[in-house]
């Protein structure tokens, strides 16, 4: 029925009615965020892991966190998984998580902010103090109409910071801050919105920014232990693996500097970190090959993650993902295929969320990106749509020293195809089918 009423129900209408509940919300809990710093994350990929870094360290710093991610969510002490399948939820949802969060003692709120929630309005009348941009990449395309569409929905974000007043909290004032990634070719469009103090980060970037504060971290050494690399004076240890989460702790420092912190207290914050679930998370239960599950589900994120896999003691890869139905980017489909075919030894393409779309019809557009790359079907590529039966093939015919990387869901506590909503879990079901095996 809701589908139903979209295509019938003029966009704008819809969207209309989208910011009349934002504002009736923010009446209804007594406008929350101006009683909270507020840290507004937005970009393709990186942005969960970034929020949770921003919280580790102020919490460190020994001040009460609240988050709001694609993950997790968190309130002071209480953290539980996002089971709503939503990256930005909606908008009674996210003032009444502020409400609480302020009614906690929470000093900060950091929110994970999607393109989509802001096109649908469900960030009005949130006072946004910073704004980090990781990257941008496709992705989103038939939900915004275009890239540039898309490009400036997240622009909003900074937008917002000079749209109200600074605030005074604790008789401190807070001064607006925008974080940008240097390395990512539309960073400018970012760094020029307005802000009180400007910061940015970067590897590879080497023009200095006389308006910005900038760090860039040196002297980086990939390992599988664990990551290494310098900021300035200090050398800085990650428990986590891959370049892309130099950049994601980069961000957290900036945010981290900007409300009052020096490097050496982000260093030791970042060093008690140990990741984000369903990012890169190892799964164990005793057998002699890699389960690895992650949340990889556009063509930068499946590069990056290849990437680091080079890092990686193993055989073949076994990889098992699929591609998201509905208004998700169809186009990105091949492409994907095309990268698993590529880096994988061998592909298996399965149900992500199909929604209301055909499965076969979404297997079909992936496997033939990967049949490009000379794979063959059922030597080397296999379609099974039931995720749970493809999981378990794929461990079936894992052998010793193999990896079996599963990608495209990471946490995602549920699995919407053919009109119904079971729930899942990546990490539990692959943990539940090696004890089967």
């Amino acid at each position: 029925m809701k589908a139903l009423l979209k295509k019938i129900i003029p966009k704008a209408l819809i969207l209309s009615f989208h910011k009349l509940e934002a504002i009736l919300a923010n009446y209804f809990y007594a406008f929350p965020s101006r009683k909270i710093i507020v840290i507004g994350v937005t970009g393709t990929n990186g942005k969960s892991t970034t929020c949770n870094l921003i919280a580790k360290i102020l919490e460190e710093s020994g001040a009460k966190i609240g988050l709001m991610t694609t993950v997790n969510f968190k309130i002071a002490d209480k953290e539980w998984l996002n089971d709503t399948h939503m990256t930005m939820q909606g908008r009674f949802f996210l003032q009444k998580m502020l409400s609480q969060m302020v009614k906690a003692g929470c000093k900060y709120a950091v929110i994970e902010t999607s393109s989509e929630g802001i096109m649908q309005n469900r960030h009005w009348g949130i006072r946004y103090d910073a704004a980090v941009f990781t990257n941008l990449t496709p992705e989103h395309i038939e939900a915004h109409g275009s890239f540039e569409n898309y490009k400036k929905a997240k622009g909003e974000l900074f937008a917002a910071l000079a749209k109200f007043p600074r605030k005074k909290i604790a008789s401190q004032e807070i001064l607006k801050a925008s974080v940008v990634n240097l390395d990512d070719q539309h960073w400018q469009y970012y760094f020029n919105f307005p802000a009180d103090k400007k910061y940015a980060y970067a590897i590879n970037y080497v023009s200095k920014l006389p308006e910005a504060r900038t760090l860039k971290a040196g002297d980086i050494k990939l390992s599988i232990n664990g990551t290494f690399f310098r900021v300035g004076s200090e050398d800085f240890k990650i428990n986590m693996i891959g370049k892309f989460n130099v950049y994601n702790c980069l961000a957290a420092v900036c945010i981290s500097l900007h409300f009052g912190l020096n490097l050496n207290q982000c260093k030791q914050a970042l060093a008690k970190f140990s990741g984000v679930s369903g990012r890169m998370e190892l799964i164990k239960e005793g057998q002699d090959f890699t389960v690895l599950v992650d949340y990889a589900h556009d063509a930068a994120s499946f590069e990056g993650l290849f990437n680091t896999l080079k890092m990686f003691e193993k055989n073949r890869i076994i990889h098992v993902f699929g591609s998201a139905g509905g208004v998700r980017d169809h186009s990105k489909r091949p492409v994907l295929g095309r990268l698993s075919g590529k880096y994988a030894d061998i592909t298996i393409v399965t149900d992500e969320d199909s929604y209301e779309e055909p499965t076969e019809k979404i297997l079909n557009e992936i496997a033939a990106g990967v049949l490009e790359t000379g794979k063959v079907e059922n030597e080397n590529l296999f379609k099974i749509a039931n995720r749970r039966e493809a999981i378990k093939f794929a461990c079936q015919i894992a052998k010793t020293g193999d990896l079996v990387l599963i990608t495209g869901k990471g946490t995602e506590q549920s699995i919407k195809s053919g009109g119904k909503i079971t729930p899942w879990d990546d990490r539990m079901v692959a943990r539940e089918v090696l004890k089967e095996l």
